[in-house]
């Protein structure tokens, strides 16, 4: 036997241990799981390269709940420790046995997939455990060993007679923590951390149904028989070469991932890539709305298979994290615990890679089956436009996908839509002017103003359009966003065949005068418009600028206080129209308030700002009218 104190340069550290270092104290089951499956996989290395003359077989992990005795048994059949490295391994804190392991083969066991780093993931035990126990048996032909620690510096160390390889942690938890012996809590985070690990883990049994025999008569009852559980699926599909998958096998590994979603991915991204860096992973694309207040933390990030973390910020550039899906890299760097990430330049590439991929891989779909790609658009474009927006990588791959379609339905390139407007939606000046509608059914009758112009009308409405139509500008030299609502239909895109008003200057001031006297002044401009006799005698428009630079400013950007500028907008008066005459020759002040108002309220009635007590208004005079 002996005994002594554990190699610390503290006095205890046990308590920085569980108040510092480790702030989330479920997380004892991963370290311990991922010891483990260490002490496993290097078995598997040693065997596979000649070094351990012992037969590898089918190692597992078990965990037992012993609730009587207050006990936890974490239990492997890796290569366990002699005495000796139980003293140098155990005893001296922070020395890692994975690093010295990965350092001794280094040549050899670059792919072995050893998980620890730090050599502390051992003492988060004490997070919960009063006192914690170690019986380890070697591959090497040496005494088995015994060790014990009560959560202070000292420890007991003497050999025992266990005969099977491998290690034993039996965990005596904590008064304050015997949540950790329930059933359910344990299923738990086994499921959380330990759901992809690569050696089988077992946790209590289940029943399996037997087969049914070819002779079995018709009352036959289905026979069952009691199994070990393995919770776990040590080859998960990120793990596999894509061209070992089928589409379904993609689907299902969504379906286990995301067991409560019940839509299926619209399409897939599978990450595989070992230099310069080692990165591999799955991403989804999920049927997302049109709004930007989307869940995120749906991707999981995992370190050799073990869980770490569903906060991928800065691994995956952020217009991506709303999507689904796993990365996995050893190279990610973590902090001390494993539970969260500190600047490093791999993480730049990898974000960078992780771009690159989703870009080519959009191209790909747009250019192998470019109908399918269209019919999913409205599903993705919310993502695809924040990425132009916020990633320039991916700014600079997106005109060959990124798609605009048109109110009846049609999808543009960037490239495709000026060549196809170019010729009838080119103003005086020279400029393309790309109109476009935000609620199809709302902006109803400007578009049908434009399409009698056969004008293209694109249905932008993403929330973030503003933002992108605004670098679009800035970026194409002679474009410009303008939305169909935005002015009359002549103004938005000037020709030099103005049209011509039957009305004289004189006349005009006199209307001009008759409509601002009854029309609010601090919601409303008069502006007198020579328009075709059947357009829109009244036309409520509201300026692009201010419209845009308000939209911006509510959705982070845009010029500072707009977002809470109030609503102004332009009445427009086609002079030319038998409305504006009867308005103008009519002797009696009352008719001529009359037609205003009811003009007005039908201009307004057109953009969904007719409401309330207005509308009520409004609809008992137009039925007054019918007596």
């Amino acid at each position: 036997m002996s005994s002594g104190k554990i190699n610390v340069s503290v006095e205890n550290i046990f308590p920085l241990i569980k108040k510092f270092l480790y702030s989330d104290h479920e997380i004892f089951l991963r370290e311990l799981i991922s010891n483990a499956t260490d002490a496993t996989l290097k078995l598997k290395h040693l065997t596979s390269i000649g070094e351990a003359k012992v037969e590898y077989g089918n190692p597992k992990i078990e965990v037992k709940i012993d609730k009587e005795g207050k006990k936890l048994h974490i239990i492997d059949q890796g290569l366990g420790m002699t005495l000796e490295e139980v003293e140098k391994y155990i005893n001296q804190i922070a020395f890692s046995g994975a690093e010295e392991f990965l350092e001794k083969y280094k040549d050899t066991a670059k792919d072995s997939g050893v998980i620890g780093h730090f050599g502390l993931g051992f003492y988060s035990a004490f997070m919960v455990a009063s006192k914690v126990e170690i019986i380890t048996k070697s591959y090497k032909d040496e005494p088995a060993a015994h060790w014990s620690c009560d959560g202070s510096p000292e420890f007991t160390l003497v050999p025992t007679d266990k005969k099977e390889r491998g290690t034993e942690i039996i965990l005596h938890i904590a008064e304050d923590s015997l949540e950790f012996l329930e059933e359910g809590k344990i299923k738990g985070l086994l499921t959380k951390y330990n759901k992809f690990m690569p050696i089988p883990i077992v946790f209590g049994t289940k029943q399996e149904a037997l087969p049914k025999p070819e002779d079995a008569p018709e009352d036959y009852k289905t026979e069952y028989k009691e199994v070990e559980n393995i919770i776990n699926n040590p080859n998960p599909a990120w793990t596999k070469q894509p061209s070992d998958l089928k589409d379904e096998d993609y689907k299902s590994f969504y379906r286990e991932l995301y067991p409560m979603q019940f839509d299926e991915p619209l399409f897939h991204i599978h990450l595989n890539v070992d230099y310069p860096f080692n990165l591999t992973g799955i991403l989804y694309f999920p049927k997302l709305a049109a709004d930007l207040q989307i869940q995120k933390d749906k991707i999981q990030l995992y370190q050799n298979q073990v869980f770490v973390t569903d906060n991928v910020d800065g691994i995956v550039p952020e217009f991506l994290t709303m999507l689904k899906g796993v990365i996995d890299s050893p190279d990610i760097p973590l902090n001390v615990s494993r539970s969260y990430l500190q600047a490093d330049g791999n993480v730049k590439k990898i974000s960078n890679y992780i771009t690159r991929k989703v870009s080519d891989k959009l191209k790909s779909l747009f250019n192998e089956n470019r109908a399918d790609f269209e019919a999913k658009w409205n599903d993705i474009k919310i993502v695809l436009e924040y990425g132009m927006l916020s990633e320039p990588k991916f700014y600079e791959k997106a005109g060959d996908f990124v798609l605009y379609p048109t109110v009846d339905e049609k999808y543009y390139t960037l490239a495709e839509l000026k060549e196809q407007l170019k010729a009838s939606q080119t103003d005086k000046d020279g400029k393309l002017v790309v109109l476009y509608a935000s609620n199809k059914e709302a902006q109803h009758s400007y578009i049908e103003a434009a399409k009698e112009k056969e004008y293209e009308v694109l249905l932008l409405d993403s929330p973030i359009v503003s933002h992108l139509i605004q670098k679009l500008e800035a970026d194409n030299e002679n474009l410009t966003f303008a939305r169909v609502d935005g002015d009359v239909i002549e103004k938005l895109i000037q020709k030099d065949d103005a049209q011509l008003s039957k009305l004289s200057d004189e006349e005009k001031e006199s209307l001009k005068s008759v409509i601002e006297a009854i029309v609010p002044k601090e919601k409303y401009s008069v502006q007198l418009e020579a328009m075709d006799s059947k357009s829109a005698p009244f036309l409520i428009t509201q300026p692009e600028f201010m419209r845009r630079m308000k939209e911006m400013s509510q959705t982070g950007g845009g010029m500072f206080g707009m977002g809470n500028f109030p609503e102004m907008y332009n009445l427009v008066v086609n002079t030319n129209s038998d409305l504006a005459t009867s308005i103008l020759n009519s002797e009696n002040e009352e008719v001529k308030a009359s037609l205003v108002k009811q003009a007005l309220d039908l201009a307004k009635l057109s953009q969904g700002l007719l409401k309330g007590e207005e509308l009520t208004s409004f609809v008992k005079r137009s039925f007054e009218t019918l007596r």
